[in-house]
């Protein structure tokens, strides 16, 4: 009986041993032998010298612990881009130089020419600052006189004096204006002839006389335009200076 156990426990451990390195066949790559081979991979070894084996250490990438890997991928993402050059500003545009005009007189008919001017331009409600009526004199003639004086006695006394002095050509001015009591001494169409007589009286002594411009009270128009520009305001002024005793000033 014990030689019986003895020689089946020799022959179990005969097979297994037989099992365990593969002599029997089985088909299977798990036994150890396959495993070796295949981690060796004989094939694709290649031997290197010391020095070659110093220079793939040094160039290979330091190991890193584990989850490093992870955390380096979205800091590698996140690191900050190439900042693209940024465009210089363009410069400022000068600022344009806007004038103020003052404009004028002009009489009625001229002023609705004027505006008629103006209109056509479109330069809106904003450039037409204001629009002035005047009272002014529509000077026809001019005379040259003696100022009033206090009563008709004075006036007397002063034509008087006149005469004295060689002077026969004038007239003391009654009726209810600013010129009564004055003397008139002649009335010329031009302001040219006036003074001419002014300058004679001068020598015969006369040195109390002046020349007064005589005229209806007309309404005259003026006016001031802002926010022009240089065309605009060529423009403008062109227009102004069509006209007769009118004048273009620049304002503030």
């Amino acid at each position: 009986m014990l030689r019986f156990a003895f020689w089946s426990l020799l022959f179990l451990n005969a097979a297994l041993f037989t099992y365990g390195r593969g002599y029997l066949g089985t088909g299977s790559d798990d036994h150890e032998p396959a495993r070796l081979k295949r981690q060796f991979n004989t094939p694709k070894l290649v031997v290197l010298t010391a020095e070659e084996a110093a220079a793939a250490a040094k160039a290979a990438p330091a190991p890193t612990a584990p989850g490093d890997d992870a955390e380096a991928e979205p800091a590698a993402a996140t690191a900050a881009p190439a900042r693209p050059e940024v465009a210089a500003p363009a410069a400022a545009p000068a600022p344009v130089a806007l004038a103020c005009l003052d404009i004028g007189s002009f009489s009625t008919s001229e002023a609705r020419r004027f505006e008629a001017r103006l209109a056509a331009l479109d330069l809106g409600d904003r450039v037409l600052a204001g629009r002035q009526a005047v009272q002014a004199q529509d000077v026809s003639s001019w005379l040259v006189n003696i100022p009033p004086q206090a009563s008709k006695e004075a006036a007397d006394r002063k034509a008087g004096e006149l005469r004295g002095l060689g002077v026969d050509n004038f007239y003391i001015m009654n009726g209810d204006t600013p010129l009564k009591y004055a003397i008139s001494l002649g009335v010329f169409k031009t302001e040219s002839g006036a003074q001419a007589l002014l300058a004679q009286l001068g020598k015969q002594g006369v040195h109390s006389a002046r020349i007064t411009p005589r005229g209806p009270q007309i309404t005259r128009y003026t006016y001031r335009l802002r926010g022009l520009d240089e065309a605009t305001r060529k423009r403008v002024a062109g227009y102004a200076e069509r006209y007769d005793d009118v004048d273009v000033r620049s304002c503030s």
